[in-house]
């Protein structure tokens, strides 16, 4: 194999794992500050890939621009989950938390299993078939412009975080829940918001995964268990450890297609899972408990 293939193939296993970060960035969101495992994010994951082709079909909207009232829906959605029903199962045990995401799940890919069917379906943007060289290196441009994407969204998500108000009363909340409410912050309002924000998030994620592969309702579990072990690799609870395992994954799925076979690319993701917990437990840029 030439030099190039494999240059080709590193590219796009870092443009395709840029996406997956981003998607296991909401879940790691959710997690570092409400403390609960959502286990229904595949499913809105997938929700957010059909919603692309949906409007892509109708009205011709390009998913990159559908990615902004996709974000919206589910972020209200979010919202009135956690505020109407998680939020009361918040202190509840963790089975039973696990059970009711589960149950949302099932909800979710049984409805698009009946409202769009088992068959896969596809964008079919203008620029689909079209790449960009770079020397004998060529990129999809789909791969490039999904990767843009979510560079640009974890950023916002970074800044949002880092310097608004609403970002830093949340990241209070995560650090001392019980402080966070003695100095009078709404806690379970700040906890709908960033289950909106996860929700919204991983919904962009989608929207950009769908110039990339076709949508099927039964990616759902799987990209839950690959958000899972992105956020694992990378450390519970970090932003940017997500976005760095989901390059990890990316990058070990299109080597193990090229070098070993396509169907190996799951053996592998759980191989480099199986090395990072043994090596550094608590992920690559993961706090020590």
């Amino acid at each position: 194999m030439s030099l190039s293939l494999y240059a080709g193939t590193l590219s796009s296993g870092i443009l395709t794992g840029l996406v997956y970060g981003l998607a296991a960035m909401g879940l790691s969101v959710i997690f570092g500050v409400v403390r609960l495992v959502n286990f229904a994010h595949g499913e809105m994951m997938v929700l957010g890939m059909f919603a692309a082709v949906l409007l892509a079909t109708a009205w011709g909207i390009d998913p990159l621009l559908s990615a902004l009232p996709v974000a919206a829906v589910l972020f209200a959605a979010g919202y009135v989950l956690q505020r109407g029903l998680l939020n009361r199962f918040i202190d509840r045990p963790d089975h039973q938390q696990f059970i009711l995401l589960l149950g949302i799940a099932m909800i979710l890919v049984n409805s698009l299993m009946m409202v769009f069917g088992p068959d896969a379906r596809s964008t079919n943007v203008a620029y689909g078939f079209d790449a960009f060289f770079i020397g004998d290196i060529t990129l999809d441009k789909t791969r490039v412009y999904a990767a843009t994407g979510a560079l640009i969204v974890a950023a916002a998500l970074y800044a949002f975080f880092r310097f608004s108000r609403t970002g830093i009363a949340i990241r209070a909340c995560a650090d001392n829940q019980l402080g966070a409410a003695v100095v009078g912050l709404n806690v379970k309002g700040l906890y709908a918001i960033t289950f909106g924000i996860g929700s919204a998030v991983v919904g962009i994620a989608g929207c950009l995964m769908s110039l990339v592969i076709d949508v099927r309702p039964q990616l759902a579990p799987e990209y839950t268990l690959l958000s899972f072990i992105i956020v694992i690799v990378g450390g519970l609870g970090s932003m940017g450890g997500a976005l760095l395992g989901g390059v990890l994954i990316g990058v070990s799925e299109a080597l193990a297609g090229i070098l070993i076979d396509p169907s190996s690319k799951q053996m592998v993701s759980y191989a480099l899972l199986i090395l990072v917990l043994l090596v550094r437990p608590q992920g690559l840029l993961g706090k020590r408990a």
